[in-house]
Parts: structure tokens; sequence; C-alpha cells
């Protein structure tokens, strides 16, 4: 069994992800996700979700990609992870470049699940925009 059998498939997801975003592979993030993905970062309703229950669907979530990571720099730093059945649960902070040189650091808690297959079927953030610490450029 290769390492990368070994590691829990929610953890496999979660870290290829962090990855994808990193690298601002867009295609390859959404390849990480099974259709019916439902994504809420942060859960509930809020000025990147307005009806709070989340973007849903492939579709949705390529929409919110170019509407709020396309043009920026998202670093990812977790702290801890925990796996348990299809789930993966982190302590992580995100620090996002904005254009302008603007930056926001959350810090929370995030969780992913994946199908049998797999697949990425939701993505949770934790934490709340009035948390969120914002850096202005120099």
């Amino acid at each position: 069994m290769s390492e990368d059998q070994a590691v829990h498939p929610a953890l496999r997801a979660a870290r290829a992800s962090w990855d994808a975003v990193q690298r601002k592979a867009k295609q390859d993030w959404l390849d990480l996700m099974a259709d019916e993905i439902v994504f809420e970062d942060p859960i509930g309703v809020s000025a990147l979700d307005p009806t709070g229950k989340g973007h849903r669907g492939k579709a949705a979530v390529s929409a919110f990609w170019d509407r709020t990571m396309a043009n920026s720099i998202i670093r990812i730093e977790p702290h801890e992870s925990f796996a348990a059945g299809n789930e993966s649960a982190h302590v992580m902070t995100l620090r996002t470049t904005l254009p302008g040189g603007t930056v926001t650091i959350v810090h929370g808690i995030f969780t992913y699940r994946v199908d049998d297959a797999g697949k990425l079927t939701n993505l949770r953030g934790y934490w709340q925009m009035d948390q969120m610490k914002v850096e202005k450029p120099a």
C-alpha cells in the first residue's frame, strides 16, 4: 500500500483541495468534488453567501471561485487535523491577499466530507465574518 493510500480519504481530499487552491488550479479543485457538492465557507448567512444555504453544485462553486478566489492569493495553514467516518476536520488559518494588497485572516475549523469514491460532497467553514482580521497595505 502506498503512503497516499494509507491516508484517510477525507484527509487526502482536504489536502488535495488546499494544494489546488494555493496553486490557483480551479479545475483541479473542481475535479475533487462530487457533482452535488455543498460548499459553505463560512456556514450561514454572510457577505459570501447571502442566502445562508451554501453554494450547491459544481456550477455554483465554480461561480464562487470566480467571484472570490480567482483574483486572490490564498495561503492555508493547518494546525490540527482529525478524521472519522467519511469526514475530516481541521483547525486552520487562512490568509487571503486581495487585489490591492489587503490581507484577510480567518482562523476556524473547516470540515470536508467525501463519498465512497473519495469525491468531496461537503466543505464547511466554522468561522465568523466579524472575527476576520483585516490588514491594510502599508
